[in-house]
């Protein structure tokens, strides 16, 4: 798995994606959060609050993480190197591992850096340091979880096609909907609506958000990661035998 890791994380930093990949994510929330005016603007808002940013992140990322993920298998199969990839001393879950951990150690990677709005809300409030530090770790835990979701999907959506871009928009579609299709359908199920939220990560991300972990979301996060990540098992079995 180590072998794959790496190769991965050289391949993301040897050329210009990796890279890409932390500015956009950077740009995008420091444009929304604190330059153009609307909901997201957090000095606007009046609040020393970091939920804009918690808002807004999980949207990003659902066109980001396809966008990292898309070459993970698409671009072995396409060049020919996934059945030398079989061919290596190597089970099948090291290569997954492999690649899932490179990805998502990038996306964390993007991440780091917004830690320093912690510092500067925390210094915007009245009192100084008048931030919800609670909801605040929540908020990134859960944000962690959901990296680690949509990771798993595009791993798993990389293994459909040799098509990079067919990869990329399956990956946002399964995002889209695992994200905010079972909250949307929840308000047309009136008697089963909060059973069917319930089965979306937004449910999970924003009760993680209030600062308090409970074992239920982290449960429900594995079990995505896990179902996807053993969905790209049997897949590339499949393409083994």
């Amino acid at each position: 798995m180590k072998s794959i890791l790496l190769r991965e994380i050289k391949s993301f930093f040897g050329s210009p994606i990796g890279y890409l990949v932390i500015a956009i994510f950077l740009l995008l929330n420091g444009l929304f959060l604190w330059v153009f005016e609307g909901d997201f603007n957090i000095p606007n808002s009046g609040f020393a609050d970091l939920s804009p940013f918690f808002t807004l992140a999980p949207w990003i990322l659902i066109f980001l993480i396809p966008a990292v993920t898309m070459r993970s298998f698409s671009d072995e199969k396409k060049q020919g190197t996934i059945e030398l990839l079989f061919t290596k001393p190597l089970g099948i879950w090291e290569i997954i591992n492999g690649k899932f951990f490179g990805a998502f150690l990038l996306i964390v990677i993007a991440i780091i850096p917004t830690l320093i709005y912690v510092l500067v809300v925390s210094n915007l409030g009245n009192p100084e340091g008048n931030l919800d530090f609670g909801s605040t770790l929540g908020s990134y835990f859960g944000l962690l979880f959901l990296i680690a979701s949509y990771t798993a999907i595009g791993i798993f959506t990389s293994t459909l096609s040799e098509n990079q871009i067919v990869a990329f928009i399956l990956s946002v579609l399964l995002c889209f909907v695992f994200y905010f299709g079972f909250d949307g359908i929840s308000t047309y199920a009136e008697s089963f609506d909060l059973i069917v939220a319930s089965i979306g990560m937004d449910y999970h991300f924003k009760s993680m958000s209030r600062g308090v972990l409970d074992t239920r979301d982290i449960i429900y996060f594995i079990s995505i990661t896990v179902l996807f990540l053993s969905l790209t098992a049997f897949k590339l079995k499949s393409l083994k035998s």
